[in-house]
């Protein structure tokens, strides 16, 4: 039978060819007696050969210092097969064909992450017929299950520090690895060459092996030596991989630990004076940042308060390393709850920004505290098109900005050299970004804070920017089939510029949320967080997905009872140049519904004007940027006017007083908004449904209430001799000064940030007391007040002389 399969697949394959019908060479294609399009798998009219040349690989991403061993599914290889895999039309592995005839790649060190081309040859590299990605991971943001773990890691960090010492230990996952005994090597990175020119490259050497030919048990500990040939290496990462490969051998299969600083493995006289060691390299790094140009005029403010940060979803996400959610372990950031960095990095110097907030949500600044906010000269994340510095994710940051925090404020007590280059930006500048929601079935909220609902049943546009190149289109569907005469968001489709069209819709179910890349779909079981071209993707859960665009703009996208809530924030660069369902964002509330002929609404009321109005918003053919994989979509949406002029939706919730759900609607709904949500039960008949809406309306209210412009007065210094209590700089808050021992202070001692965003009272100043006036003030009071004495005595004596004279007349 095996036999049989194996002929008929053979066959099949060779009449394809004839007819010209083959993927190979057209993955992504739609052909004309089948497909190669990601979409043929759900319309069932693949080419026979899809699987063995439009390849899926698992597991689907690795870290970005390479070693992952992964299988090509549904490919047919056979011993004969010499397996070469190459990456983004750059760099080449060898794989191999197991025991069971299914083929094998190594991803490799790559200086960058998100997807990356993959193409597969079985004949030893002079073809590359079979196409697929691979997702390269940012270190930091890899689960702990697919890299090697240190014990410890601060002591690795500190190790040869005052009273750091003794055994260093590591652990991995075995199955990384496939073999029986392993080698534990220390690999090196720098950069080399004039920063910012194009000789600047970026390195990564082996350096020595720690050991040769160990059990592949999953431990490994060792008293660390200096090693004085290698210290000028001062961040790395070790790599464990099979005993079979020779030392420092390039991309073989292996389980590498996260970049760090080598503390370790540095010369002797780190360890017998570490502070001075440091604080000369700190005085190194402080005078080539002298040399370096100034990035901090053009990275972005930081949001005022934590609400906003954690609001700002389109321009800021957390920091991995000081997360509120898990418990704010800040190691970096010693009085912080919480960070956030800025997601795109600078246009012109790749440069970054991170925030960070204490327990009462203000803004942490490095004049106040070590764990303020800081600037990176490099970002975190790397930054498009990567690969050279300061672009590569991680190590060109820690090569400007971490080490240097060890230097001057870790192992040295001089921050002060650090925080001149890199001092928090306080949120004067930072401006809010503005919001708009649809949610429940399906009812709206404009940028400028119009609510109305519409029940189309269509593709349309719910906002659009020419001048930004931005596009979010939204798909409604009937709700529970068309015995419902009203509509619930299905799917939001988005593109920006050039970027990879993103669509997230309802999975069947309607239980879980599926994003689609380009029209094939993604899966997020390996990785929360991907780099896509030019925008980036966030889903935690299956029913969670953040879109975030270059411009700032964010979409969030929330599952809620089977229903899709989408709120897209956009920052102030935006104004006046929106268009669609979201309204026009310019602050006016009043011009904010506007027909797509630019004829404006008249009576935002009117529940028959609003639905012409929406109508009129339906998308065209070509510019749709959705998924048509199903019969249903197809019949339903792409060989169908995009807006179904035949569906004619209830208008307004019915009002019967023997309707059973009727108790239900007055107690689930109340309050602003509770229209919403009594139409969502009386029309929808769904209880649930109508909760669902009251919450998705209660949190964009909250949202907006948290994006709120706040006035920041900046940072109040404390008097030179002086002290002051009171760290916050909002409007309203209370700073009060004071002097040291021996000095007087003049000017004010409160001052209060006022609304206009200037400090209330005099500037402060404490100044010294004179010991010498005093001295001179003394005497020459002493002086007067003998004067004065003496003559009142002399006064009192000659009234008594006058006085016994007239007794005796």
């Amino acid at each position: 039978m095996e036999r049989f399969t194996a002929i008929t697949f053979v066959l099949l394959l060779c009449i394809c060819r004839t007819l010209g019908q083959t993927c190979e060479g057209n993955c992504g294609n739609r052909l004309d007696l089948c497909s190669c399009h990601p979409t043929c798998k759900s319309l069932k009219n693949c080419c026979s050969d899809y699987q063995q040349y439009c390849v899926e690989i698992f597991p689907y991403s690795g870290s970005i210092l390479g070693g992952t061993n992964f299988l090509i599914l549904h490919a047919n290889f056979s011993e004969a097969s010499r397996i070469v895999c190459r990456f983004g039309n750059k760099t080449n592995t060898v794989g191999y064909v197991d025991r069971n005839s299914r083929g094998h790649c190594i991803s490799p060190l790559l200086y960058e992450t998100g997807w990356i081309s993959l193409h597969i040859s079985s004949d030893n590299g002079t073809t590359f017929n079979r196409v697929g990605a691979w997702l390269s991971v940012h270190t930091g943001k890899l689960d702990s299950q697919f890299k090697a773990m240190l014990d410890n890691s601060t002591k690795w960090q500190y190790y040869g520090t005052p009273n750091v010492g003794g055994t260093l230990q590591m652990t991995w996952n075995t199955s990384l690895i496939r073999a029986e005994r392993v080698n534990i090597e220390l690999w090196g990175y720098r950069e080399t060459g004039q920063p910012y020119s194009e000789h600047w490259q970026a390195d990564w050497e082996y350096l020595y092996s720690l050991a040769n030919d160990q059990p592949n048990n999953g431990s490994f500990s060792f008293l660390p030596k200096p090693a004085p040939k290698f210290s000028d290496w001062e961040l790395g990462s070790v790599r464990v991989s099979p005993s079979t490969n020779p030392d420092g051998i390039w991309n073989v299969q292996a389980a590498w630990t996260e970049d760090h600083a080598l503390a370790w493995h540095l010369v002797e006289s780190f360890r017998e004076n570490s502070a001075a060691w440091a604080l000369e390299k700190c005085l190194a790094w402080d005078e080539l940042e002298n040399q370096l140009p100034n990035f901090l005029s053009e990275i972005i403010d930081c949001p005022c308060t934590l609400a906003q940060a954690r609001a700002d979803t389109g321009r800021f996400h957390t920091d991995y390393g000081c997360d509120i959610e898990k418990g704010s372990v800040c190691t970096y950031h010693p009085g912080s709850v919480h960070c956030v960095r800025a997601i795109q990095a600078s246009p012109k110097y790749a440069a970054g920004q991170q925030c960070c907030y204490d327990s009462t949500g203000a803004q942490v600044l490095t004049a106040d505290s070590i764990g303020g906010s800081t600037p990176d000269r490099a970002h975190d994340w790397g930054s498009p098109p990567f690969r050279k510095p300061p672009r590569v994710p991680g190590q060109s940051h820690w090569v400007y900005d971490v080490l240097s925090f060890y230097y001057c404020c870790l192992w040295s007590d001089n921050c002060h050299y650090y925080f001149k280059h890199r001092p928090s930006s306080d949120c004067r500048r930072y401006q809010s970004p503005s919001s708009a929601v649809v949610f429940g079935d399906p009812h709206f909220i404009t940028f400028d804070g119009v609510s109305y609902s519409f029940n189309g049943k269509g593709e349309y546009s719910l906002v659009t920017s020419a001048e930004k190149q931005l596009t979010v289109q939204g798909r409604t569907e009937p709700v529970n089939g068309t015995a419902i005469k009203a509509t619930k968001l299905s799917s939001v489709a988005m593109r920006e510029a050039s970027s990879d069209v993103v669509e997230v819709r309802l999975v069947s179910g309607h239980n879980g949320l599926e994003v689609l890349r380009n029209q094939k779909p993604l899966s997020f079981t390996e990785q929360s967080w991907m780099d896509l071209q030019g925008v980036f993707v966030f889903s935690p859960t299956s029913t969670n997905v953040t879109v975030m665009f270059p411009s700032g703009a964010g979409v969030e996208v929330r599952l809620r009872e089977g229903t899709m809530t989408t709120t897209v924030l956009l920052p102030e660069e935006f104004k006046n140049s929106t268009l669609g369902l979201f309204g026009r964002m310019n602050g006016d509330a009043s011009n904010d519904l506007v027909h797509s002929n630019g004829q404006p609404v008249v009576n935002n009321s009117n529940p028959e004007e609003l639905f012409s109005f929406g109508a009129s918003w339906a998308i065209a053919n070509t510019s749709a940027l959705f998924t048509y994989d199903s019969k249903y979509l197809l019949d339903t949406y792409f060989d169908s006017p995009r807006h179904d002029h035949s569906f004619i939706p209830v208008f307004s919730a019915p009002e019967h007083p023997d309707d059973p759900l009727n108790s239900q609607a007055s107690e689930i709904c109340s309050g602003e908004g509770s229209r919403f949500c009594r139409y969502d039960i009386l029309v929808g008949r769904s209880p649930s449904l109508g909760n669902a809406t009251r919450v998705s309306f209660q949190s964009h209210i909250s949202l907006v209430e948290d994006l709120k412009p706040v006035i920041s007065c900046g940072w109040l210094a404390p008097p030179t001799n002086g002290k002051k209590e009171g760290t916050t700089y909002l409007r309203g808050a209370k700073v009060r000064l004071s002097c040291d021992d021996g000095y007087s202070i003049e000017g004010s001692e409160e001052r209060t940030c006022l609304e206009n965003g200037r400090w209330s009272g005099e500037d402060t100043t404490c100044v010294a007391y004179s010991y010498v006036g005093m001295v001179a003030g003394s005497v020459i009071g002493a002086v007067t007040l003998v004067v004065i004495l003496t003559t009142i005595i002399l006064h009192n004596k000659k009234q008594k002389r006058s006085g016994a004279l007239l007794d005796k007349c």
